[in-house]
């Protein structure tokens, strides 16, 4: 095959003739590998398929497999999957044996996101989630805690909502939402500063977020220890502002320690004024500008016993450019909290907890995820599940990379970007052969994230 390239300031003609097929995307290698050392396919092929009685042709685990590895490459379509029927190498390096075609692809999850009464969920949903969190503890780089000034290490455990726009499509469950768009209101918890991924839940636009949390709670305080032995600290916004949470916490099976933004509800800025005043501490970071910081013992109505309450008022008398203000100006926030810390430290936590939203990002946009691939909400749900399981494999691969700087980048990072983990680790050109009785990738030697790609696949290859 010839292509004939002509130059843009010129009449010159360059005749580029193709003659070998390049595989693309070689960091699915170590995807590969990475899934080699979990249970999923093993427990997917030992599940029913609902209505079908004989052996399928294509099995459960090359389903998932294949819909992981599109995932990694940041493709959500299941029409993406036909490019990859008739390709060797990644039916070899996620060891497929029969990739799924679009249409068996969309039915087999339709098929399986169906819900079942007795368990309440896709039977898949919880396999996807375990596997990740043996995945994590076993194969995680680092799990990073926060230092409290006590020098004790907590390892964060942060639960929000993030809309996801759906607009101007006729989906299921997609309906309004607190964005002011219409979509669905998915609530994901992460772990660590690294934040991966511990548990997801698909909910209607219009779900408000503390409907059904306390579940969601229980279960994502189980895996998150599956996944470590430190202590957590798990964040939630002022959504979330519930003693059925608080008792969750206290419950000793799901223990952990907490930091909830409160819900002011009835209460007013001039009751906390002069509550600060009483009790609180006070700085003056600037002319104008008065800060009152405390912390109160408190029972929540209906708690199971007493927790802290952290309080941060603000009164302005003048603005940033000092111009006098007629009427003082009052805010205040307020938080529980389970640990006995000063409310300095307490606001600053709190304020940590915003970097999920970076989290979120990067499952929308770079995994593809924002707008959901089906119109049926219970696929929907477990699409979600899949994409929670690909998050953890890139930010596994991108954590792995930073222990040595065999790499081109030479900013010092603390986690690595799933954008930069498929842009550069996982699209890798090479050229799959059969060489002395075995299979070998050909890579250009030149290639700077070679010595990276290299290191990666040996730590995660068998042996």
């Amino acid at each position: 095959m010839e292509i004939v390239y002509t130059h843009p300031k010129g009449d010159s003609m360059i005749k580029f003739k193709i003659e070998e097929k390049l595989t693309p995307y070689t960091g699915l290698g170590i995807v590969g590998q990475l899934l080699s050392k979990t249970g999923l396919s093993t427990r997917l092929d030992q599940l029913p398929i609902p209505g079908v009685k004989t052996t399928p042709d294509v099995s459960n685990s090359d389903v998932a497999k294949s819909y992981l590895g599109l995932l990694c490459q940041g493709k959500s379509d299941f029409e993406c999957v036909e490019e990859f029927r008739e390709e060797p190498f990644y039916q070899y390096a996620l060891d497929i044996n029969a990739v799924p075609s679009c249409s068996t692809l969309r039915q087999r999850l339709n098929d399986i996101s169906t819900i079942h009464a007795d368990t309440g969920s896709s039977t898949w949903k919880p396999i996807l989630l375990e596997e990740s969190a043996d995945l994590v503890q076993k194969h995680a780089h680092l799990l990073t805690p926060i230092t409290l000034e006590n020098d004790k290490p907590y390892l964060p455990l942060d639960v929000d909502v993030t809309p996801f726009d759906n607009s101007d499509t006729q989906k299921e469950g997609v309906s309004w939402t607190y964005k002011k768009f219409d979509g669905y209101a998915p609530i994901f918890a992460y772990l660590g500063r690294e934040g991966f991924g511990v548990n997801v839940e698909l909910r209607h636009g219009k779900t408000h977020c503390q409907a059904k949390t306390p579940a969601f709670l229980r279960e994502t305080i189980t895996y998150a220890k599956t996944m470590t032995d430190q202590p957590l600290l798990l964040r939630l916004d002022s959504g979330n502002d519930s003693v059925d949470n608080i008792n969750v916490c206290q419950e000793t099976s799901t223990s952990a320690d907490f930091i909830i933004k409160r819900n002011p509800r009835k209460e007013t800025a001039e009751d906390w004024l002069e509550t600060a005043k009483k009790h609180g501490e006070v700085t003056n970071p600037r002319e104008g500008k008065t800060v009152y910081r405390g912390v109160l013992k408190r029972k929540p109505n209906k708690a199971k016993n007493a927790v802290f309450l952290a309080f941060d008022v603000v009164e302005r008398t003048s603005d940033s450019s000092g111009q006098t203000l007629l009427i003082p100006e009052i805010a205040f926030d307020t938080y529980w909290v389970s640990l006995d810390m000063a409310a300095d430290e307490v606001v600053s936590l709190y304020q940590d907890h915003g970097t999920m939203e970076q989290f979120h990002s990067e499952i929308k946009t770079e995994l593809d995820l924002e707008r959901m691939p089906s119109g049926k909400f219970n696929t929907n749900d477990l699409v979600l599940h899949f994409g929670l399981f690909a998050y953890n494999l890139l930010r596994i691969i991108g954590q792995e990379s930073l222990k040595i700087n065999d790499q081109p980048l030479r900013k010092t990072v603390q986690r690595r970007r799933i954008r930069t983990v498929i842009k550069s680790m996982i699209t890798m050109a090479s050229k799959m052969i059969f060489h002395a009785g075995k299979w070998a990738l050909k890579i250009n030697k030149h290639n700077p994230w070679l010595p990276l790609f290299r290191r990666l696949y040996n730590t995660f290859a068998p042996g």
